[in-house]
């Protein structure tokens, strides 16, 4: 059996430079052992212990548990290049969309960011990206400097449609609940006049898709299914519903939360996922909420993204709301 390759400093992490490995006394030959990768030029990575978030042991229909494996292979990634990246530099775009938990496929490589007129770094799975300093803001996520959520998605604007900007906006502007369904403003992402800034701060390509896209944004949608839906029923002229609403019985006690609702039509439109039908204990709770809904006087439309691909979720909603005219 081939021998194990010798242990590392312990000092130099998961990922390192290679001249800070050959500084603590790594051979080039050990640079070059089956236990790490070069993801890059002069970086190191150890190989990872796969995890229950790896995107090959996730479920084709746990669309969480895939971004969430799409994150930690990102953020790795980004991790590895921070140690070769410019002083200056930051994670943009894509690849900052992803950091943030935005609901957008990574693309190629990961972007890299600089305010010009700095040059923007090139390399092997690097897409480098010059931008003017007064329409970028940095964060700091997961100790790596990276452009803003507002900022991120002003960016964005070059490369996505207005349909996929609202997504990703409505993503950034959702105020999440608790586990109490308590309203939690402060640990949103951004908010709709960070997105009006970003929109505001001056030229850049893609400025007629943001504002085109930002009156659109609404801070209740909460997934991108919900998002799609929105959009299609305002371009059929649907009435304008309420999101993120809580649902009670005439006593005042909470029935549920439902993210699209048409209160003068006393109809709900339930917008499920697959977690919806494959997890037992949603499925109850669903079956449980649809009952006291239905007993308190609403109607429930249940549409899946089947519907929405197929452009029958419209139709259905409609034909609810024309049933309580």
């Amino acid at each position: 059996m081939p021998r194990p390759p010798a242990p590392l400093p312990r000092s130099l992490g998961d990922a390192f430079r290679v001249r800070d490995g050959i500084q603590a006394g790594v051979s080039a030959s050990r640079l070059r052992s089956r236990d790490l990768i070069a993801p890059f030029h002069g970086v190191r990575t150890r190989v990872p212990q796969p995890s229950a978030h790896e995107a090959d042991a996730v479920p084709v229909d746990d669309p969480s548990a895939r971004d969430r494996a799409v994150r930690e292979r990102t953020l790795r990634s980004a991790i590895a290049y921070a140690t070769v990246m410019p002083a200056s530099a930051f994670f943009t775009g894509r690849t900052a969309a992803i950091l943030y938990g935005l609901p957008l496929d990574p693309g190629d490589g990961l972007e890299v960011g600089v305010v010009a007129p700095s040059r923007a770094p090139r390399g092997a799975g690097i897409r480098g990206v010059k931008i003017e300093g007064h329409l970028v803001r940095l964060r700091t996520v997961d100790g790596l400097p990276v452009s803003s959520p507002a900022s991120t998605w002003a960016i964005l604007g070059r490369d996505l449609s207005v349909r996929e900007l609202v997504i990703v906006g409505d993503a950034i502007a959702r105020i999440p609940r608790g586990r109490s369904g308590i309203p939690l403003p402060d640990a949103r992402i951004g908010t709709l006049a960070q997105l009006a800034a970003a929109t505001d701060a001056g030229p850049r390509r893609g400025v007629a898709r943001l504002r085109a896209a930002l009156p659109l944004i609404r801070e209740g949608s909460s997934s991108p299914l919900e998002s799609s839906f929105r959009l299609d029923a305002d371009a059929a002229g649907l009435p304008r519903p309420d999101l993120d609403v809580e649902i009670r019985d005439p006593r005042g006690k909470l029935l549920g939360i439902s993210e699209i609702v048409y209160r003068k039509h006393r109809v709900v439109v339930e917008v499920e996922g697959d977690h919806h039908r494959t997890s037992r204990a949603q499925w109850d709770r669903d079956l449980e909420k649809y009952a006291a809904y239905a007993a308190a006087g609403w109607e429930v439309v249940r549409i899946t993204a089947t519907h929405l691909r197929q452009g029958r979720a419209v139709d259905l909603v409609r034909a609810a709301l024309a049933r309580h005219e």
